[in-house]
């Protein structure tokens, strides 16, 4: 029997469209098709049209996909002026004068097959128990300004030491483009002005640049940002609004002169009628203002995000408008988007790149061949939708667990109605700390604690199997993990000093 030649219906080109960070992350992960014989890849990107750039914080699957690429981490650190993260402090979110940390990482260890968070709610009741980010080695070391890489060889306590990064995202995107145009990828130069469908399937056939020139290709990547010029312009793919939950709608982004200590957390600030962020670099720290327009100006918010920047400015604001969502379908035909153009949820827990990196990985996983299996594109389609409801709950759970009332906007999402996956997660955790993940949930049940707990949202009871131990070896072995924790902590460098012999920048 002859054996079918599979090259013959692989894709022969792939061309991303767009530039920016989306862009070099999916032309860089493609390259590796070229090893077939048959696929080449190409970017067509403009000089004349720049990117929004802000996403500059990250969370852990990052450090899996750099590694993928092939990425030597010290190397790409020095490149983008990256510093390490060990999660996000979140500053007056539930009340005026409330922190919290959410980590990265475990909190604790389960005992009898019982989560650890359980067994702390027990002992708190009894007044036993220290507030819960004494248990997790990224809380202690981030609050410590510690960090140190935990190697393969480091001891079971050290390994539950999870991390990211904060990069410059535009070096990263430079970064990237280096990498893949040293794996065969080409990159074009213009301005995209039309595209070309097939009569007779209404598949993209070519893209049309300004110079009229024609790029045809097998299958069509857009990374062209929130104006979608292939999946919305030309496929029509429409847009799911959720600014009823999340009603943030513009932004404001500064960089300021690099701070003295390089703290290795990122900080989320909420104000009168949104956020801020800071993300410290090496060279320097981002900083901007997300927040709702139909509550606050352009101008306060300008005025509330200059008072609260630790640094003098570098620049002058840049201001940025979006419409929280989805595309109702992220693949259409033999067009695929990513990042912006398949859609945005505002950066307050680091997902923008993670949303990134996960639309590549499933594309990877379900590449297609020339005759684009409806199957795929709708399995596809189905997760993505998926991801991008879990990961827009988490955020709303921010909004909703406050309980502040000093403004209008903090009343209207405290009191807003939410979708009913994320109303009954938060009910169930209130009536008896339990929390359960689905189909690969993004966020781990630590981080649902974390943000639940740190927000004040506190079970009226713990489960039943947590009251099968003694208390008082609960609480030594509580006691044995603090102890352990903070003999780590004081082990570690500081977390500029690790930076300085690891990965310092030029």
């Amino acid at each position: 029997m002859q054996t079918p030649d599979r090259n013959s219906e692989a894709l022969r080109h792939i061309l991303v469209v767009g530039g920016g960070t989306a862009s070099w992350m999916a032309a860089a992960a493609l390259s590796r098709l070229s090893g077939n014989g048959v696929t080449r890849v190409s970017v067509v990107e403009s000089e004349e049209i720049g990117t929004v750039g802000v996403g500059e914080a990250t969370i852990p699957p990052i450090v899996s996909f750099n590694g993928l690429l092939g990425i030597d981490e010290a190397d790409f650190m020095r490149a983008t002026q990256a510093t390490f993260k060990l999660g996000i402090e979140f500053v007056e979110w539930g009340r005026t004068g409330d922190r919290y940390m959410h980590p990265f990482g475990p909190f604790g260890v389960g005992m009898d097959g019982v989560q650890f968070h359980q067994h702390w709610l027990r002992q708190r009741a009894a007044g036993e128990a220290l507030p819960l980010g004494a248990y997790n080695l990224s809380t202690v070391a981030a609050e410590a300004g510690r960090f140190i890489k935990p190697d393969r060889d480091a001891p079971p306590a050290l390994q539950t030491l999870k991390y990211a990064y904060h990069f410059d995202a535009g070096l990263y995107a430079r970064y990237l483009r280096r990498h893949a145009e040293a794996r065969g990828v080409v990159r074009h130069e213009g301005r995209i002005v039309d595209t070309v469908l097939r009569a007779g399937d209404g598949f993209v056939e070519a893209v049309i640049l300004a110079d009229g020139r024609r790029l045809e290709a097998d299958l069509f990547i857009d990374c062209s940002g929130f104006q979608g010029l292939i999946i919305e312009k030309a496929m029509h793919a429409g847009y799911e609004d959720w600014s009823h939950w999340l009603p943030c709608d513009r932004a404001l982004a500064v960089p300021t002169q690099r701070v003295t200590t390089l703290a290795p957390y990122t900080r989320s600030t909420a104000g009168s009628a949104g956020w801020r962020w800071r993300i410290p670099l090496q060279h320097r720290t981002g900083n901007g203002h997300v927040y709702c327009s139909s509550h606050t100006s352009e101008d306060q918010a300008r005025a509330e995000l200059m008072a609260g920047l630790d640094a003098p400015a570098l620049d002058e604001p840049r201001a940025l408008r979006f419409v929280t969502g989805r595309r109702k379908s992220q693949w259409i035909k033999n067009c695929v988007s990513l990042g912006l153009a398949s859609g945005f949820l505002e950066p307050l827990e680091s997902t923008s790149i993670h949303l990134i990196q996960s639309g590549i990985s499933k594309l990877m996983t379900m590449m297609p061949d020339r005759r684009f299996d409806p199957l795929l594109i709708a399995e596809y389609n189905r997760l993505s939708q998926q991801q991008f409801e879990q990961v827009r709950d988490f955020i709303i759970l921010h909004y909703k667990a406050t309980a502040r009332d000093d403004t209008a906007f903090w009343r209207q999402v405290r009191d807003m109605p939410i979708p009913d996956t994320l109303a009954r997660k938060i009910d169930l955790f209130r009536a008896t700390g339990r929390l359960f993940r689905y189909e690969d949930e993004l966020f781990s049940e630590a981080s649902w604690v974390a943000v639940l707990l740190g927000q004040g949202v506190m079970p009226r009871t713990y489960e039943p199997l947590a009251d099968t131990l003694p208390t008082a070896l609960v609480q030594k072995r509580m006691g044995v993990l603090t102890r352990v924790i903070g003999d780590l902590v004081a082990q570690m460098p500081r977390h500029e000093d690790f930076i300085s012999g690891y990965c310092r920048a030029s």
